[in-house]
């Protein structure tokens, strides 16, 4: 459908060298649109990227650490004035760090929100000021099932999901006016390099199967319609949203 068709638009996508990061920028891609690549890393940015281009899709790279604001506004910039607008924006760098609440070290949680919470607005400001100028864009910020519920040991990392899902209505209602649309998606379970450790443990496996009224682990590649749907002019009235992704966790006790 022409709704979905993101010919001709560009789509950076933060922490996209591995795990849903790249799944997305993958399905952007699928759907027509020119990705930029991000992450600190930059080997494994480039073969992310060289992955992606012999599957005949137009990439560009950009490192930088979304948690440097300095570093996010320059390399922002610089990229708009050497190659053009920057159309589409997934906001999906994020940590975790799993300590029972008592014994949670500080600079663990000030890194935690660095890293989950800054960033976003870091470079969803940096971007929407481009944006806003064009009189359009779509913010799309990755959100978490832990933006609605918790679980012991994750407790910050909640903090920092539901600032997400929080801080995605504040930019709707600032930068909607202006032409944006901002919305967040709030994957539940994954089979993530993030969740390796869960994954890897029989009985959390064995409870999420019984948790999830699905009974499994997603799957990253079935985010992609989400963000094809946000990042199109099939979501031109929606705004402030957050789309779950998760298998009917949060629908079922």
């Amino acid at each position: 459908m022409a709704n979905f068709d993101l010919g001709g638009r560009r789509a950076l996508v933060t922490g996209s060298s591995m795990g849903i990061g790249f799944a997305l920028a993958r399905g952007l891609a699928g759907a027509g649109a020119s990705v930029v690549l991000n992450a600190r890393d930059a080997g494994r940015l480039d073969a992310a990227a060289d992955a992606l281009r012999a599957e005949g899709a137009q990439v560009d790279t950009l490192p930088f650490d979304v948690t440097d604001a300095q570093a996010v506004r320059a390399a922002i910039d610089g990229y708009e004035a050497t190659h053009g607008a920057i159309d589409i924006l997934v906001n999906n760098a994020g940590m975790q760090h799993r300590t029972p609440l008592e014994d949670f070290p500080a600079d663990a949680f000030d890194r935690l929100m660095r890293t989950n919470v800054n960033s976003a607005f870091y470079v969803g400001q940096a971007v929407a000021r481009h944006m806003i100028g064009r009189g359009m864009g779509k913010i799309i910020n990755i959100a978490s099932v832990q933006s609605a519920l918790a679980r012991p040991g994750i407790a910050p990392y909640t903090a920092s999901k539901g600032a997400v899902t929080n801080l995605t209505k504040g930019m709707a209602t600032d930068w909607a006016p202006k032409g944006l649309n901002c919305n967040a998606i709030a994957p539940g379970y994954f089979d993530t390099p993030l969740n390796a450790a869960l994954v890897a443990d029989p009985e959390f496996s064995a409870w999420l199967e019984k948790r999830t009224p699905a009974g499994r682990w997603g799957k990253v590649e079935e985010l992609c319609g989400a963000c094809i749907f946000l990042a199109s002019d099939a979501a031109s009235f929606v705004n402030g949203h957050t789309l779950f992704v998760d298998g009917g966790i949060t629908a079922s006790l």
